[in-house]
């Protein structure tokens, strides 16, 4: 094992990446339909075997880490029925409008749910929320250069009862770190934002970067 470890640290390695891996499908059938995403059944060959699991069938989704000249970020808190909380989140949606590119879902979603409009777009991190159990993916950009949008969006359901925030970057990370709030999206978003101001924001992402996970996503769904 010291060799090992030995030869690993100080060898030649690639740069961490996840890999793309493109597998027979035997079978796939829609086993649930929901109202919002479905349950699939695969069937795969991997390893000289056929292997059948099941998995959300998710659209993806996007999410906005909108970010004021001073370093706070806006939040949203509403409620969420799976887990009986009303949680902290940042701006996010899904893409579920027919060829609608992610940045202008993103610039949907703020408008939407925080009345805001940004000048200046930025990707800050790709996610796949639960790779063993669903196929979303969400892109999460940087908003900054923020306005108030002209009109107020009318909200339904639970978006009817959102709360709003402006909460400093800082006292979010604190609240991610002593487990305070527990949304995904918002603690990788404001951990990947602390990371990235502390490179001076080099590590962000032109807004219209590829996406190449997402993109074989629609593709597969489309020709089920």
């Amino acid at each position: 094992m010291a060799d090992s470890l030995g030869s690993g640290i100080g060898g030649r390695r690639e740069p961490l990446a996840d890999e793309r891996v493109v597998v027979p499908v035997v079978s796939s059938e829609r086993v649930f339909e929901g109202r919002v995403w479905d349950i699939r059944r695969d069937a795969f060959e991997f390893g000289g075997e056929t292997i059948v699991r099941e998995y959300m069938d998710h659209t993806g989704a996007v999410g906005v880490l909108a970010i004021d000249d001073d370093d706070n970020v806006l939040l949203i808190k509403q409620y969420r029925h799976p887990v009986r909380m009303r949680d902290w989140e940042i701006p996010a949606g899904l893409l579920d409008v027919d060829g609608e590119p992610p940045l202008a879902a993103a610039k949907r979603e703020l408008a939407e749910e925080a009345d805001l409009e940004a000048s200046d777009w930025a990707v800050l991190t790709d996610i796949a929320t639960s790779p063993g159990g669903s196929d979303e993916l969400i892109r999460v950009y940087l908003a900054r250069g923020l306005s108030v949008t002209a009109e107020a969006f009318a909200r339904e359901g639970e978006e009817a009862d959102m709360e709003t925030r402006w909460v400093p970057l800082d006292e979010c990370v604190d609240a991610v770190l002593e487990r305070r709030i527990h949304n995904a999206p918002l603690a990788i978003a404001v951990l990947a934002a602390m990371a990235a101001r502390a490179r001076d924001w080099s590590s962000l992402g032109p807004a219209d970067a590829p996406w190449p996970g997402q993109a074989v996503g629609r593709t597969e769904r489309s020709q089920r």
